[in-house]
């Protein structure tokens, strides 16, 4: 069975990307997208418009921008590794940032990975392509 990837991101145009990158890339697993910070946290811990999904199926990846409306990346990031249930969820940020501040500031609060997002689709397609591959074949989470 494959579990949903959470998609964070408020541009609607980056979402559509992303949908079509992973057809492109033949991944499987579901797309589950929300819009902001607040949201993606309430996803994640099943509160709000979300408090009946199972809080214990988790995603099997979290892809986050940072510049969210509301609650942003970094908070979303902070909130994640502070709970024990969601603390090992492999967390990739994809942003349009290159600002040395915000790849350091994400390390520093426990992301797995930093990924600037393409600006060309071949190149953006390869990209969720390799993220895909990555954290959804190749690497072992913690059980």
């Amino acid at each position: 069975m494959h579990k949903d990837i959470l998609l964070v991101e408020d541009n609607p145009d980056d979402v559509e990307l992303t949908r079509l990158a992973f057809d492109e890339a033949k991944i499987a697993n579901q797309l589950a997208v929300v819009g902001d910070g607040a949201e993606a946290l309430d996803y994640l811990f099943a509160r709000g418009r979300f408090a009946d999904r199972d809080p214990a199926d988790l995603p099997s990846l979290v892809l986050l921008d940072l510049n969210l409306p509301k609650v942003d990346g970094r908070e979303v990031l902070q909130a994640i590794r502070g709970n024990d249930a969601t603390r090992s969820l492999p967390v990739v940020v994809l942003t349009t940032s290159t600002e040395p501040f915000d790849v350091e500031a994400t390390y520093a609060l426990g992301v797995n990975s930093y990924i600037q997002k393409p600006v060309d689709f071949e190149q953006f397609v390869w990209a969720v392509k390799q993220v895909g591959l990555y954290w959804l074949v190749l690497n072992h989470s913690r059980p």
